[in-house]
């Protein structure tokens, strides 16, 4: 199968008008980022994701996806995706309660459950969707949630929306989780939540002791593997997995989006929390069902995980040699344990600065800062891919180091 690349569209360059008087603030505000150095460029990308991209028509080796398995341009999703789409049309056509739950979903969400080796699973238009109702569905006024404070922005605002009473504890910190537990006996439900890769940090969560402390507590235990499925686990289930605490978690969380290769979100576990979650999930009940094409994309995709173990197992040894490269040249990659390796550089300028540097030298490695860090950890943020070859990593390094 070929696919033709239309041109990039080029944006309009002439000057803003004036703003609205309701809206005449933005710009005092967008004043104040710029001098912040929080401005975000909006990139535009020619082609497929891969282990090269054309960034606003610079050719780059590419740290800056999360394309962890080299699946989202992989003409064997695009097949799926074509069979599907020819088959059940393109749209959904209306929310899954309704008529958008085609065959396609059907198949992904078995296909979902069948991976992590529990009962069932719901699939969800994002991963953002899926974190942010699911907490709502499960927590409210009268409970307590605990969340660790490198949580992902979705699993920030599900908390937010759950108006329960929060504790966010610092990152890691069993002990502060186990006296704020402690403190919240009486709530009526207590709710802990964590990533078990965290997407900035590249950090793992310490599962098995997460998921002891919730048992003790009788806690219900909710872990995003958005970054990790794919990647961890002997059959690329997740760290969840990796860790044996399959019992332990209730909750089970992750993305379409990133080793995968496709999109969605999908909350997996005991066959009534997912019943529950169809009736009290405000995304999925209310948003169209995502496109059956990206679901049957998503299938093969899993399929693929099953059938090539070798490229987590490849991705993860590649990982720990670079990053056992950038320790020995001095750097601080701040305690990283996987593809996901940061180096940091402390001030939202700093890290500017050596992305552009990067960039001089043929590498996107994109900048990060607050508010996706705390306040002078602003860093560069490489992500590995299995496309990456050890050359690639090496000359990486090379210009970090020197």
């Amino acid at each position: 199968m070929s696919c033709r690349i239309e041109a990039a569209v080029a944006r309009p360059t002439e000057a803003p008008g004036p703003l609205p008087e309701p809206l005449a603030w933005i710009e005092a505000e967008l004043v104040g980022l710029a001098a912040a150095d929080l401005i975000r460029p909006q990139r535009i990308r020619s082609g497929r994701q891969g282990a090269r991209v054309i960034l606003d028509g610079q050719e780059l080796v590419n740290f800056g996806s999360n394309d962890y398995l080299g699946y989202s341009g992989d003409v064997r999703l695009t097949k799926a995706a074509s069979r599907a789409a020819c088959a059940e049309g393109f749209g959904a056509g209306a929310s899954p309660l309704v008529s958008g739950h085609s065959q396609a979903h059907e198949n992904l969400e078995r296909a979902i459950a069948d991976l992590l080796g529990v009962e069932a699973a719901l699939v969800f238009p994002s991963g953002f969707a899926a974190n942010s109702a699911t907490i709502a569905a499960l927590a409210g006024p009268g409970d307590a949630i605990f969340s660790d404070e490198r949580n992902h922005a979705s699993l920030i605002d599900g908390c937010r929306l759950a108006r329960s009473e929060l504790t966010v504890f610092p990152h890691r910190d069993l002990a502060a989780l186990e006296a704020g537990l402690a403190a919240a006996a009486t709530a009526r439900r207590r709710l802990i939540i964590t990533d078990t890769l965290f997407s900035m940090d590249g950090t793992i969560a310490p599962l098995a002791d997460l998921c002891e402390i919730a048992a003790r507590h009788g806690a219900i235990l909710m872990a995003d593997e958005a970054h990790a499925t794919g990647v961890f686990g002997r059959r690329g289930s997740g760290l969840v997995e990796a860790f044996g605490c399959a019992a332990g978690v209730q909750v089970r969380v992750g993305t379409l989006s990133k080793a995968l290769g496709a999109a969605g979100g999908f909350v997996a576990g005991h066959r009534q929390l997912v019943e529950w979650l169809r009736h009290k999930a405000r995304a999925w009940i209310f948003s169209t069902a995502h496109p059956p094409a990206v679901a049957a994309a998503a299938t093969r995709a899993i399929q693929l995980v099953a059938a090539e173990p070798d490229r987590r197992r490849e991705l993860l040894a590649r990982a720990e040699a670079f990053r056992s490269r950038l320790t020995a040249g001095g750097l601080d990659s701040g305690g990283a344990e996987a593809q996901i390796v940061p180096v940091v550089a402390g001030e939202p300028a700093a890290a500017v600065a050596l992305s552009a540097r990067l960039a001089a030298a043929g590498f996107f490695v994109p900048a990060i800062r607050p508010p996706s860090v705390a306040p002078g950890r602003s860093l560069v943020r490489a992500s590995l891919s299995w496309l990456h070859t050890p050359d690639d990593l090496e000359r990486l390094a090379h210009v970090l180091v020197t």
